[in-house]
């Protein structure tokens, strides 16, 4: 696979593509094979960092003690402080809607026993914990925005149930060759963590939020 075929693709994904009255994403899909997904070595679950930005903000939530509340507040777009848990704890449907309306999640060390009480259950079946393999579990000092910034190129890319990948990496209108670029270095990312890396690769698809996917050429 190279960049021509990708640049043909979504030649053909725009040609093909409506008007719409918003801008769509482009996902990248990838189907897997030969791969017993009940073993945790045959599981896809690890965070990378694309090359480029994807056009769209990613919303980051910070769970907090008095330590990180200023910074966290100056960086994230929504700061729980460890003071407001336990009106969260009583409010369930609250819970649910922090976890719809964010992609990232972080949370200082000394408080995550109490995070994963209050809010585990509906950020875990999302896989949206705050995750140490991310960065995501800081401790009480220093700096949030360098991780702030990192996340809105992060990708979190997960196979556990169902042998497919499905990632936003760009919108429509973005620079074509940054959006080849992430979609090339999500592959790469991919195939390097499969145990038999391109041997486990079924086909690759592009689409565009309101698309039919289309198969890259492998």
């Amino acid at each position: 696979m190279n960049k021509k075929e990708i640049q043909s693709v979504l030649a053909a994904l725009k040609a093909d593509s409506k008007e719409r009255k918003f801008t769509q994403s482009v996902d990248l899909i990838v189907t897997l094979q030969d791969l017993n997904l009940k073993k945790p070595e045959d599981q896809l679950d690890f965070f990378m960092t694309l090359p480029y930005l994807i056009g769209k903000k990613r919303k980051v939530c910070a769970f907090v003690g008095p330590e990180l509340k200023d910074d966290a507040a100056k960086t994230c777009d929504t700061t729980v402080t460890n003071t407001e848990f336990d009106d969260f704890k009583k409010a369930p449907r609250r819970v649910k809607t922090l976890a719809k309306s964010h992609d990232f999640f972080i949370a200082q060390a000394n408080i995550m026993g109490k995070v994963a009480q209050v809010f585990g259950r509906a950020l875990g079946p999302r896989g949206k914990m705050p995750n140490p393999k991310s960065g995501g579990v800081v401790p009480p000092k220093g700096s949030l925005k360098p991780l702030y910034d990192r996340y809105q190129k992060t990708l979190h890319i997960v196979a556990k149930k169902s042998p497919v990948v499905q990632a936003m990496v760009g919108i429509q209108d973005m620079d074509e060759e940054q959006i080849i670029d992430n979609v090339l270095s999500t592959i790469d990312q991919i195939v390097h963590h499969l145990p038999r890396e391109r041997h486990n690769v079924k086909n690759v698809y592009l689409k565009f939020t309101m698309s039919a996917p289309m198969k890259v050429k492998k």
